[in-house]
């Protein structure tokens, strides 16, 4: 499979939804497969809040592929040898894309504090801006899940005929306060860790010795990221064999789990991205700029495929649902579908149980479902 990895550049202004501008601004991303000549076999992906432009494939020693890597590629669901697919790391995140830590232009000083509040809207125009500069004006499908869902069901309503494919997985039309509660522990863990330096800190230290705040939130996010049944099926309440029962510190196996995730995240993720990201996330809402969520909706032209599972404990089916119950009303059903996959799993089983849904996305491309 052919990778590409890329980082553009521009200089315009990229007015912003709160009415600050950000300029300039760079975009990492990367590119699988061969663009046809017509450009009709483009497949953009679009990620979650802890993902990046890396969506598939394996750079030379590196142990882990992409974080897609079981749904993308040569004979997988979006298979590489049909498609061109296209995934970005959104704006505000830490992986080469212009974010919190980026400097502050012309200073070489990075944003921190000063770096604008993003919205779903702000990263898929910039997202749309950077394929028009590739030259490609129109998709074959556009497909993401949870935060990478949001800018799906965005691309749907703001940019209607730009896409004949939209397939949102496991999110929402708005963010409900069951996740923006979760969400609340993160940010108050961060900000009142005394190495976060109220934004001050040094990146190299943090990547370096990690920080206890972000830690501790992401171990609270990863809860609602899985699920009651997949936590049992996994650790039941198996114990550590090294620790003592009767040790104040001594762990279950499901605690492992949690401080291993936790602690290890914040070498690999900067702590101001994470409150930015959140912060866009929480806000997210398709029918800020409309009358109403229904005169959202009723702008989509695009096939648009939703897929919940029964298991999330985040973006919970009924919230999807609600979007096909909404689309139905709107005269809409024949160009809408709604699919709950049956997972234990929870809210990341977009990412691991590919097996119970990859056919049914590989007939949607095909135009067979």
């Amino acid at each position: 499979m052919k990778i590409e990895t890329k980082k553009a550049r521009f200089t315009n202004p990229l007015y912003l939804e709160s009415g600050r501008i950000l300029e300039p601004y760079e975009i990492m991303y990367e590119t699988y497969g061969e663009l046809n000549e017509d450009k009709s076999n483009v497949v953009l992906i679009t990620h979650a809040l802890s993902g990046n432009h890396h969506c598939a494939g394996r750079y030379a020693n590196e142990a882990k592929p992409g974080w897609w890597d079981n749904f993308i590629g040569p004979n997988k669901p979006v298979d590489t040898n049909k498609y061109f697919v296209i995934c970005t790391n959104n704006l505000g995140s830490c992986f080469g894309s212009t974010g919190p830590m980026s400097p502050n232009y012309p200073s070489d000083k990075p944003y921190r504090y000063k770096f604008p509040v993003l919205t779903i809207s702000d990263i898929v125009k910039a997202q749309k801006i950077l394929l028009d500069s590739l030259g490609i004006y129109h998709v074959k499908a556009i497909i993401g899940g949870s935060m990478g869902g949001m800018q799906a069901l965005c691309y749907a309503i703001e940019y209607p005929r730009f896409a004949d494919i939209i397939i949102p997985m496991a999110t929402t039309a708005y963010t409900r306060p069951w996740a923006i509660a979760f969400n609340k522990i993160t940010v108050e863990a961060i900000k009142n860790d005394p190495e976060f330096k109220n934004g001050e800190y040094e990146a190299e230290d943090i990547k370096a010795n990690g920080l206890a705040g972000l830690a501790v939130g992401r171990m609270a996010g990863h809860i609602s990221y899985l699920s009651p049944m997949s936590m049992e099926e996994k650790f039941a309440r198996n114990y550590v064999q090294t620790d003592g029962l009767y040790e104040l510190f001594g762990r279950f196996e499901v605690e492992r789990y949690m401080e291993y995730n936790g602690y290890n995240f914040p070498h690999k993720f900067d702590p101001l991205s994470y409150l930015y990201i959140v912060k866009t996330i929480n806000i997210f809402d398709a029918s800020r700029n409309y009358d109403s969520l229904e005169d959202a909706f009723s702008r989509i032209k695009s096939k648009l495929h939703l897929i919940s599972f029964s298991g999330d404990m985040l973006f919970f089916p009924s919230e999807m649902e609600e979007i096909y119950n909404m689309m139905c009303k709107l005269g809409k059903s024949d160009i809408c579908t709604y699919k709950m996959v049956e997972s234990d799993y929870g809210h990341d089983a977009f990412l691991v149980e590919v097996d119970k849904f990859g056919d049914y996305i590989k007939d949607l491309l095909e135009s067979k479902a």
